[in-house]
């Protein structure tokens, strides 16, 4: 086993592991209470699983064939910056819409400040 075949299996591995982040943050959507937690769920494990996806194909075309990808890098620093920048978004727009935490979250301190007329 040379030293090119070792990288693809990385690769691979790399694939291998985002799939996994990925089924993970499927499950934390579906089951996770309510909007907060689950744009938590949708936006890191989400955004590392995409991550390394796009890392580990970068990875096995730049070695397997030789090129590149300005496409992968461009993909990759796009997913990097947006997916927390729209999960941050997502919830602050429910946050401000009024839609309630869920039981057991603990206190909301910011609801005196931002609201405090009630």
């Amino acid at each position: 086993m040379n030293v090119n075949q070792m990288i693809e299996w990385a690769a691979v591995i790399l694939i291998l592991i985002g799939s996994i982040a990925s089924v993970i943050s499927a499950f934390g959507m579906l089951r996770l209470p309510d909007v907060y937690t689950r744009s938590h769920a949708a936006t890191k494990s989400s955004t590392l699983s995409v991550l390394t996806c796009l890392l580990g194909a970068f990875i096995y075309f730049w070695v397997h064939d030789g090129f590149v990808s300005v496409r992968l890098i461009l993909g990759i620093v796009f997913v990097f910056v947006t997916a927390p920048v729209a999960g941050h978004l997502v919830c602050r727009a429910a946050y401000r819409s009024r839609v309630p935490l869920a039981k057991g979250s603990g206190e909301d301190e910011l609801k005196p400040k931002l609201f405090p007329n009630e």
